[in-house]
């Protein structure tokens, strides 16, 4: 009887099998295409071939330093970023049972924002730490406050409490950002507002290291959550009934997500629609599965804002255009379809 039970089983999980190396075949090799296609395309082109030809010394190789320098990085940085905001978007959608959650929702975002813009304001005249630093402070903090008062009565993660929470947290930091806007100077203004709306220009490689603390555990955790994410989003009785800790996978979904979310975004400030319309679009290609959805998300994430910064590198001469402006741009019509199409 035990073999005939695992034989069904090895049948029924062949289909998603294939469905899943497919679909890591086609989303990998469209992320391997673009990151490669991408820093080649500028103001000034780089030939690939003459950028790795070693024969070359490197200070008198162009194509090498604009590749290596100004533009593999942020592609890395772009691709990075991508990646997790839209994991980050499928954890909180199945945890929220919300198809409108991303990873902007609950005030993780917000926090990381009044934290930069304190940097910002205040760095001239007091020891404010750096910029990343200060936003990654305002992430945790954010983070922390929305989920002490989700759980306030010890019992399984609110949800309901945990996404009005956010909400409320995400209009009070806006006001603190509001608020010292106000008293800036202009330099400081400008400054921030170019922050507020996504910038992926790193300068090098070192500031991508400096999230992987926050990211490869983000990772770890988004590899063990895909199952448990097909019964959360059915809610938590749902799941509770079949077998799951939903404690335990709500808490883990939560840190997962703010850790991918608090290392994005203090990277390159925070880059809207990322993490609500990829998972979407990956749904629409793949299905529902989150075993599928999560992986495809991340690599379908990171093609997606790569590509986003190649436009906002390249649409308008002589000027870089923020990438949370394209991003915008092309997310707000995408989703205003989604929501005709679905009714």
């Amino acid at each position: 009887m035990g073999t005939v039970t695992a034989a069904r089983r090895a049948v029924r999980y062949q289909p998603i099998r294939a469905k899943l190396v497919v679909s890591m075949s086609a989303f990998g090799i469209l992320m391997v295409v673009v990151c490669t296609v991408a820093p080649l395309i500028g103001s000034t082109p780089v030939i690939l071939g003459r950028a790795l030809d070693r024969s070359i010394p490197f200070a008198d190789n162009l194509d090498a330093q604009i590749f290596f320098i100004a533009r593999f990085p942020r592609v890395l940085a772009a691709a990075l970023i991508g990646a997790t905001l839209a994991s980050a978007g499928v954890v909180f959608q199945a945890l929220l049972r919300n198809p409108l959650a991303d990873p902007f929702t609950l005030g993780i975002s917000g926090g990381a924002s009044a934290g930069a813009m304190i940097a910002i304001v205040l760095g001239a005249s007091v020891a404010a730490p750096p910029v990343p630093v200060a936003s990654l402070i305002g992430a945790a903090l954010g983070a922390s406050i929305v989920y002490r008062l989700a759980t306030l009565r010890r019992a399984p993660l609110s949800t309901a409490v945990l996404l009005l929470a956010g909400v409320t947290l995400n209009a009070f930091f806006g006001a603190a950002i509001m608020g010292l806007q106000y008293i800036a100077d202009f330099t400081e203004v400008a400054r921030a507002a170019r922050w507020l709306m996504g910038n992926l220009d790193v300068g090098g490689f070192r500031p991508i290291l400096a999230t992987l603390p926050l990211v490869v555990p983000a990772v770890a955790i988004f590899a063990w959550l895909p199952s448990s994410l097909n019964v959360l989003s059915l809610g938590a009785d749902a799941a509770a009934a079949r077998g799951v800790d939903v404690h335990r996978a709500q808490k883990l979904s939560f840190l997962g997500a703010a850790l991918a979310t608090a290392g994005a975004v203090s990277l390159a400030g925070p880059v809207g629609f990322v993490g609500i319309i990829v998972p979407h679009m990956v749904r629409l290609m793949v299905g529902g599965d989150h075993r599928i959805v999560l992986p495809a998300s991340a690599l379908l994430g990171a093609s997606f804002l790569v590509t986003c910064d190649l436009i906002a590198r390249t649409a308008v001469p002589a000027v870089e255009l923020p990438v949370g402006i394209v991003t915008a741009v092309i997310g707000g019509p995408f989703f205003l379809w989604l929501l005709v199409r679905n009714g």
